[in-house]
């Protein structure tokens, strides 16, 4: 008689597979990358991204509160910002009455509980498209000189009820400089979700067709990472935590899952990742020509997120992913 291991054996019924599961995906898990823009009653698709829009503010609100009773507790916010207010110093990335703010604010007032994740870098708001200032003469992109505004932008998106700031420039002792500021103003309570390891990635394609904030000249590959390297983003890590980051992420995520596993074998901070723009489109476009069954694709893919050790998610998926795990 054969003496075999059967792990068939928990795999026989829905039932056994449910209680030995290791990874557990919900709602909750999940993080929503929402755009906004101005007007009103606007809903401005992004044709790279389907299903995806820029948003108005009032339009933004009704969004956030589809969210939040799906059971997916966070947003991160983007803006759209009109190319004429766009300079090369980024002024409007402090303006408390911008877009920005204005919209950060009216979704608090109405979701109250919902938590607010905001991006902070320069390129949104730069007329070099930049994540920081670029100096005129040489084409460099100056670090220290934009730490300065990083710093003025949180405290801007702090004061209009952020609960959770994004560093996603890339500049070197922005963590610290941004939390130091923080406090000075004592906002001890605004927590810090560090784009620990960002690299420079042909996935954000997309991202910047839905806010038109490509670099004019050049590329990004001074600031972000080589997507050869696994130990330099354990480094970039270290960095972050030391400064006082709260929560780790990784950017891209589906490329990147080796990267994710490392950073969460070596720290004791939540670990986030970026299913980005790219990796959205490419689902999407596949599904539309009937390549692959887009919804259980997504699944599998948030799921391995999971595996690989992420605690959170932001995914352009999030509220078809929230709908798909609360049926199912």
């Amino acid at each position: 008689m054969l003496n075999l291991s059967r792990p068939r054996r928990n795999r026989k019924s829905q039932a056994i597979r449910n209680l030995i599961r290791e990874t557990q995906l919900t709602p909750h898990d999940l993080i929503a990358p929402l755009f906004v823009i101005e007007g009103s009653n606007v809903k401005d698709p992004i044709h790279s991204m389907p299903g995806i829009h820029r948003l108005s503010i009032d339009l933004l609100v009704k969004e956030c509160k589809e969210l939040y009773d799906l059971g997916v507790p966070c947003v991160s916010l983007f803006p759209a910002i009109e190319e004429k207010l766009k300079t090369p110093e980024a002024k409007e990335a402090y303006n408390p009455n911008g877009l920005y703010q204005r919209a950060i604010k009216e979704v608090k007032n109405a979701v109250p509980e919902l938590l607010i994740m905001t991006d902070v870098a320069l390129d949104p708001y730069s007329s070099d498209g930049h994540d920081g200032l670029v100096d005129p003469k040489t084409g460099e992109i100056k670090n220290d000189e934009t730490l300065e505004v990083l710093a003025r932008m949180s405290i801007v998106q702090a004061k209009s009820g952020s609960d959770i700031l994004g560093p996603s420039d890339m500049m070197d002792g922005r963590v610290g400089y941004i939390r130091d500021a923080l406090d000075e103003e004592n906002l001890i309570n605004t927590a810090i979700m560090s784009y620990a390891a960002k690299y420079a990635s042909a996935f954000y394609g997309p991202f910047r067709d839905a806010l038109n904030s490509a670099p004019k000249k050049g590329d990004k590959k001074t600031y972000q990472m080589d997507y050869a390297n696994v130990r330099e983003a354990l480094r970039e890590a270290y960095l972050d935590e030391s400064e006082g980051a709260d929560i780790l992420m990784v950017k891209p995520g589906l490329p990147y899952l080796d990267v994710i596993k490392t950073i969460r074998e070596n720290t004791t901070l939540p670990m986030a990742a970026y299913n980005v723009s790219g990796e959205y489109a490419m689902v999407k476009a596949a599904a539309e020509r009937g390549w692959v069954d887009g919804e259980k694709i997504m699944i599998e893919m948030l799921w391995g997120f999971k595996r690989a050790g992420a605690d959170m998610i932001l995914t352009y998926f999030a509220k078809e992913a929230a709908t798909y795990l609360n049926n199912n």
